[in-house]
């Protein structure tokens, strides 16, 4: 063989492997438009079968822009490649889905390939909708189909080159998604597998409570040990979560229903919305979640070892009491002041006592958790209450109080509230907030 000849075909395996990669990435087709469907002629409990388990998605969630029409899309998704814009998936024939087929629903619910054979970014949870039924995907089909429609344009993705190169999702695909639905697991009680079936599938709940990989993949052999979502700390279900107190079914169905927790605090950020919605789910399918998520945590507490972790928090709280000083008082001067932003801010609803007063705060996840974001959205932005907890709110500190005194105060509350290590880099999360705000 000539110098030439291996030259070409040194060329040409490549240049082969790439052709054939290609064909097998544009291998969707288009799926061929259909009327939309008169929402008269849809079966109404399917329509509210759908209505129920888009809630269980919150799928409004994402779909709805702030200020926007529900479903309309228009949303920006950050991500570590980019900002991607939500669709609109209300039944607009030009904008939204209306031309969609229910095949073509389930394919990109299963598959991540719209109707035109394009493929769709993964901040929309595919690889955990694939794990639906036929039955509730078509449920969810015939209700966005009933909901109005919406002519609102969304804007385009911002994503830097390569990543704005669609084909190479499939690749990602082919490395990261397994489809199929998920198997019912013999050696559980049916409530556990319908657990599992919400959590994993619909709920999606990994999405945010897992880690990702540099590809932007949830990492399977972490689930449920933390991630992110719109920069904040999203702390594990599993045995590595970091409240003090394991949580039980009880408590994880206040928390999913309502939002709160007498043992764990409140809902905040980006967790709200889908308490919110979950609100309006049966009795039957929050407990279901709820055991199957029990069923990650750590052992439970005794009785009387629970009780001393309770008794402990309280004797950390506070009287708001103008004379009353904490018992462990501190020594450093940052933590001194820290004290005294606490005493000034703080202290007169983050105080001993029963009733409506928050829960202690050396209960909370997020005073316990290794970086202090969540902490910090909490002072700037306050907490809006969850729907079933609507006297339960935190005002907004952002504009009364300094970044140096937030950076004390949140050291001092480190220090005071938990044995765990000082967080790391305070002042430059607070900054990182700051320029934000």
């Amino acid at each position: 063989m000539s110098v030439r000849q291996v030259l070409l075909l040194v060329c040409a395996v490549p240049l082969t492997a790439a052709i054939i990669a290609a064909f097998w990435a544009m291998r969707h087709g288009e799926i061929a438009p259909v009327e939309p469907p008169d929402p008269g002629s849809i079966d109404s409990g399917q329509v509210r079968l759908g209505k129920d388990l888009a809630g269980i998605g919150a799928c409004e969630v994402c779909h709805t822009a702030p200020g926007g029409a529900p479903y309309a899309g228009g949303l920006a998704l950050p991500t570590p490649f980019g900002v991607i814009f939500s669709t609109n998936i209300t039944p607009d024939p030009e904008l939204g889905i209306g031309r969609w087929s229910a095949e073509a629903f389930r394919r990109a619910m299963r598959q991540g390939i719209d109707r035109d054979g394009r493929h769709l970014y993964p901040a929309f949870p595919y690889d955990s909708f694939t794990r639906a039924t036929d039955e509730d995907l078509d449920a969810i089909y015939a209700y966005l189909m009933t909901v109005d429609p919406v002519h609102a344009v969304v804007p385009d993705n911002d994503l830097e080159f390569p990543f704005n190169v669609r084909l190479l999702l499939a690749g990602w695909n082919l490395l990261f998604l397994r489809q199929g639905e998920l198997a019912y697991d013999e050696r559980q009680d049916e409530e556990w597998n319908r657990g599992a079936y919400l959590v994993e599938g619909l709920g999606h709940c990994g999405a945010c409570h897992s880690p990702r990989n540099l590809l932007g993949a949830v990492k399977l052999n972490a689930a449920f040990a933390g991630g992110e979502a719109e920069e904040w700390y999203v702390p594990p279900l599993n045995a590595d979560a970091v409240a003090p107190i394991p949580w039980d079914q009880l408590q994880l169905v206040n928390y999913l229903f309502d939002g709160w927790d007498e043992d764990h605090g409140i809902a905040a950020g980006p967790m709200t919305p889908v308490v919110n919605h979950l609100y309006d789910q049966s009795e039957n399918d929050v407990f279901a979640m709820a055991t199957y998520l029990e069923s990650w945590q750590r052992p439970a507490l005794s009785d009387d070892d629970k009780m001393s972790v309770v008794e402990r928090a309280q004797e950390l709280d506070w009287d708001d009491s103008p004379e009353y000083l904490p018992s462990n008082l501190p020594e450093e001067p940052q933590l001194l002041q820290g004290m005294e932003v606490f005493r000034d801010q703080c202290s007169s609803c983050h105080k001993s006592g029963g009733g409506q007063l928050p829960v202690s705060l050396a209960l909370t996840s997020t005073m316990n958790a290794p970086d202090p974001r969540n902490v910090i959205h909490i002072i700037f932005d306050g907490i809006r209450a969850p729907r079933g907890v609507t006297q339960r709110s935190m005002p907004s500190f952002g504009a009364s109080i300094t970044d140096d005194d937030i950076v004390d105060l949140l050291t001092y509350m480190r220090w005071h509230f938990t044995d765990k290590p000082a967080w790391s880099e305070v002042a430059e999360h607070v900054s990182n907030k700051r320029s934000h705000w």
